[in-house]
C-alpha cells in the first residue's frame, strides 16, 4: 500500500511505499486459505457462471447416478416375492423412463418462464399463493437433505462392493465423504464444478461401456453374461408367498413408487437457471434435454442387462438361498452387472466401473448443495428464513447453507447408519411434492396469460405448454398419491411429520420479521431530540482505561456527567474515594450501595431513576473494557462489563459506549496496524517518540 506522506520543503507531495506485514490475524487465517483459497471480489460474480458442459454434471449428477440404484429398488421390491414377479421389472422401468420424459420437459416450461431460480417455489408462490409455496419450499428442503444422505450412503455401498472389508466403517466412511463435499462447493460453483465434471463424465462413458459390451456379447456373441448371484433362489418374506387381487397391484405400484428415485434431482436446473451462462433459459432447457436423455437410456440400459444377467438382489441378503450372507455383504446390483459383463469381480473394467459409480453417487449430493443454498437465499430474500443464508461467502457461494445442508445429512447418516434401503423409504415424497404443485402452477400461468395473449404463434406455444404441465402434473399427482399410500408404513411418514414444522417454522420466522420491519417504520418520535444528555461513566478503580472513559465521555460534552461506582466490599471502596482525591479528578465519585454485593442491579436502579424523572432525557453509558488478544483472557477479564452491556441494552432511552483500552497481549490482532507501533504505545512506554511519529 502507499500514503501520501507531508510536504517537502522544496515543494510537491511525496509518496512512499510500505510493504503489507502479515498478522497474527493473518496466520489465523491460514487453514481456511488452505481449504477455500482466495476470497472472490463481489463484482466477480460473472465469472462464476457455468457453461452447459460444467452445469450438466453440477445439476444433474443426481439424476444420473440414480442410475445406480433406481434399478436396484425395483427388485428390491419385486423379489420379496421370490422371482414370481420378477417379469414385470422392465414394464415398470419403461414407465419410470416415460413419467422422467414428461418431468423433463415439463421443467423445460418453467426455466423458460422463470428463469429467476425459484424453480417450483417460485411457481407455486405466484399461482397458488403463500400456503402452497411454503408446501413446495418444506419438502424441496427436506428432499435436498435425502438426496445428500441417500447418494453418499448409496456411493458408500458401492465402495464396500469393490473393498468388502471396509463395511463395518461404513458410518465413518459416509461422514468424512459429506465433509469433502463440503470443502470442495465450498470453493465456489465454478471449481466445484470442474471438480464434478470428469468423474460424472466418466461414470457416463462407463455405463454405456459397460451396456453395448454386455448386449453385444449377449446378443452377438457365445460369451452369456451371467450375474454372480444368478444361481441363487429366493426365499420370499412371509406373508409374500401369494400375493394375489389388491396386494398383487399393492405390490406392484411399490415397486414403481421406488423405481420413481430415478427421477429426484431433475427439478434442480430449474432452480440453478441464475448460475447458467446467457441465454440463461436457453441453455438450462438444453442441459434438461441432455439429462434426460443420457438418464433415461442409462437406467433403460442397466435395467435390461440386469435382466439379462439375471441379477438376484434382495432386501435381506440371507433370503438369497445358499449366499454366505454371514461372511460377505451383497453386491449391488451395477457391481453384479460390471462383473457379468468385464469377466469377474476381479477384473479392470470392474473396478473402473465401480470406482466411477461411487465417485458420481457420492458427487450426486452435489446437486442438492448447489440447490439447497440457493433456495434457501430465495427463502431468505422473501423472509422465510433466517438472513444469513442469503450471505455469500469468500467464495461467492451461500456458505451458510452448504453448511446447515451437510449438518441434518450427517445427522439423518448417523441415526439410519447410512444404510440406503431405510434412507430410501423416506426419499422421493418431497420431490413428487413440488413436482405436483408446480406443474399445476404452471397450467394456472399460462391460463393466465392466454387471457391477455392474442398473438396466435404465441397462443399456439403456450396451448402446447398447458397441455404438457397438465400432464405432467396429473402423473406426478397420482405417482405422488402412489409414494404416500405404499412408503408411509415404511419411513415416508417422518417426511410427511417434517414438512409441516419445517412450514410452520417458516411463517414463524416471517412473521418475526414481518413484526420488527413495522415497528422500525420512521415516525415523529424517532426524530425527536432528546432534551439533554446524561453521561455515567462506570468506575471500578483509577486506572488508565478508567480514565480514558471520562476523557472520552468529556468529550462528547454531555448535559450532565456521572461518575459512577458500586460498593460491594468497604475498604475497596474508601480505597477508590482516596485515590479518586489523590489524582484531583474534577468530579465527584457517585457511590451506590449495594447490601447483597450485586454490581448490575444498582446501575440498572441508578439509570432507571434518571430515565423515570426525565423520559426525553438520553442516558449514555460508558463501560471501559479491556481489549485482550487471547480467548482464555477473555475469561478473566470483562464479565461484569458483559453482563452490565447485556442488561443495559433492554433500557429505552440508553445507549452503551465500550471504551476499549489495548492489553499488550493484544498488539499485531485483528485492528492491529500490522506489527508497528500500536495507539498508546508511546504512553505505555513501549515506543520511542521517533518510532510513534509516522513519517520520522
Amino acid at each position: 500500500m502507499s500514503e501520501v506522506a507531508p510536504d517537502r520543503p522544496n515543494g510537491g507531495p511525496s509518496v512512499r511505499t510500505i510493504a503489507a506485514v502479515p498478522t497474527l490475524s493473518d496466520l489465523g487465517q491460514l487453514p481456511k486459505r488452505l481449504v477455500l483459497g482466495r476470497p472472490v471480489r463481489s463484482d466477480r460474480a460473472g465469472e462464476s457462471l457455468l457453461p452447459k458442459h460444467l452445469a450438466l454434471p453440477i445439476f444433474a449428477s443426481d439424476p444420473l447416478s440414480s442410475v445406480a440404484y433406481a434399478t436396484q429398488e425395483i427388485l428390491i421390491f419385486l423379489t420379496l416375492a421370490g422371482t414370481s414377479f420378477l417379469f414385470l421389472t422392465p414394464w415398470l422401468a419403461a414407465l419410470v423412463v416415460v413419467l422422467l420424459a414428461v418431468v423433463v420437459l415439463s421443467y423445460r416450461q418453467v426455466v423458460h418462464a422463470y428463469p429467476s431460480g425459484g424453480g417450483d417455489y417460485e411457481v407455486a408462490m405466484k399461482n397458488h399463493g403463500q400456503f402452497a409455496g411454503l408446501v413446495v419450499a418444506s419438502a424441496l428442503l427436506v428432499d435436498y437433505v435425502l438426496t445428500v444422505a441417500v447418494s453418499v450412503s448409496s456411493g458408500t455401498d458401492n465402495i464396500i462392493s469393490a473393498f468388502p472389508e471396509l463395511a463395518e466403517h461404513r458410518v465413518a466412511i459416509a461422514v468424512g465423504l459429506v465433509g469433502l463435499l463440503v470443502a470442495v462447493n465450498l470453493r465456489g460453483v465454478r471449481e466445484s464444478g470442474k471438480t464434478f465434471a470428469i468423474p460424472t463424465y466418466a461414470f457416463i462413458a462407463c455405463i454405456l461401456v459397460m451396456i453395448g459390451t454386455g448386449l453385444i456379447r449377449e446378443l452377438f456373441t457365445d460369451g452369456d453374461v451371467v450375474a454372480e448371484s444368478a444361481g441363487y433362489a429366493i426365499q420370499p418374506e412371509p406373508g409374500y408367498e401369494q400375493v394375489t387381487g389388491l396386494a398383487l397391484i399393492f405390490f406392484v405400484l411399490r415397486a414403481f413408487a421406488s423405481g420413481c428415485t430415478a427421477l429426484t434431482g431433475v427439478e434442480a436446473i430449474a432452480n440453478g437457471v441464475p448460475a447458467f451462462r446467457p441465454p440463461k433459459s436457453r441453455n438450462a432447457a438444453t442441459t434438461l434435454a441432455l439429462m434426460g436423455g443420457i438418464a433415461a437410456t442409462m437406467f433403460a440400459g442397466v435395467t435390461a442387462m440386469a435382466l439379462l444377467a439375471d441379477v438376484k438382489y434382495v432386501e435381506n441378503a440371507c433370503d438369497l438361498v445358499g449366499f454366505p450372507c454371514e461372511d460377505q455383504p451383497q453386491r449391488t446390483v451395477i457391481a453384479q452387472v460390471a462383473a457379468a459383463t468385464f469377466g469377474g469381480a476381479d477384473s479392470l473394467g470392474f473396478y473402473l466401473v465401480q470406482a466411477a459409480t461411487a465417485l458420481v453417487l457420492i458427487l450426486a449430493a452435489n446437486t442438492a448443495f448447489n440447490g439447497f443454498p440457493l433456495l434457501g437465499s430465495v427463502l431468505a430474500q422473501d423472509r422465510f428464513m433466517p438472513r444469513q443464508l442469503h450471505t455469500r461467502g469468500d467464495k461467492l457461494v451461500y456458505s451458510n447453507g452448504i453448511l446447515l445442508l451437510a449438518g441434518f445429512a450427517i445427522l439423518l447418516l448417523v441415526v439410519f447408519d447410512a444404510d440406503s434401503t431405510k434412507l430410501i423409504q423416506m426419499y422421493i415424497v418431497g420431490v413428487f411434492t413440488s413436482f405436483s404443485i408446480g406443474q399445476w402452477g404452471m397450467v394456472r400461468h399460462w391460463n393466465r396469460e392466454l387471457r391477455t395473449e392474442t398473438e396466435p404463434a404465441a397462443r399456439g406455444r403456450m396451448q402446447r405448454s398447458r397441455v404438457i404441465n397438465a400432464v405432467g402434473g396429473t402423473l406426478t399427482s397420482v405417482v405422488l398419491l402412489i409414494v404416500v399410500v405404499t412408503k408411509f408404513a415404511g419411513g415416508a411418514w417422518i417426511v410427511i411429520a417434517a414438512m409441516p414444522v419445517i412450514f410452520l417454522l417458516m411463517r414463524a420466522i416471517n412473521r418475526h420479521y414481518s413484526h420488527v420491519a413495522s415497528q422500525l417504520v420512521p415516525d415523529s418520535d424517532a426524530r425527536t431530540k432528546p432534551s439533554k444528555v446524561h453521561a455515567v461513566v462506570l468506575v471500578s478503580k483509577v486506572h488508565k482505561p478508567t480514565l480514558r472513559a471520562l476523557a472520552f465521555a468529556r468529550a462528547t460534552r454531555p448535559d450532565v456527567l456521572t461518575a459512577l461506582t458500586v460498593n460491594v466490599d468497604d475498604a475497596d471502596t474508601r480505597a477508590l474515594q482516596q485515590d479518586w482525591e489523590r489524582y484531583d479528578i474534577p468530579l465527584p465519585l457517585t457511590v451506590l450501595e449495594s447490601p447483597f454485593r450485586e454490581i448490575t442491579r444498582p446501575v440498572l436502579d441508578f439509570v432507571k431513576d434518571i430515565r423515570r424523572s426525565s423520559p426525553r432525557e438520553l442516558v449514555v453509558v460508558f463501560v471501559p473494557q479491556y481489549v485482550v488478544g487471547h480467548w482464555w483472557e477473555n475469561l478473566l477479564h470483562n464479565q461484569s462489563a458483559l453482563r452490565l452491556r447485556t442488561r443495559l441494552q433492554f433500557l429505552p432511552g440508553v445507549m452503551i459506549t465500550s471504551v476499549p483500552w489495548q492489553l499488550e497481549s493484544s498488539l499485531g490482532q485483528e485492528g492491529g496496524n500490522g506489527g508497528g507501533p500500536a495507539p498508546g504505545d508511546l504512553r505505555r512506554g513501549l515506543t520511542s517518540e521517533a518510532e510513534q511519529t509516522p513519517y520520522g
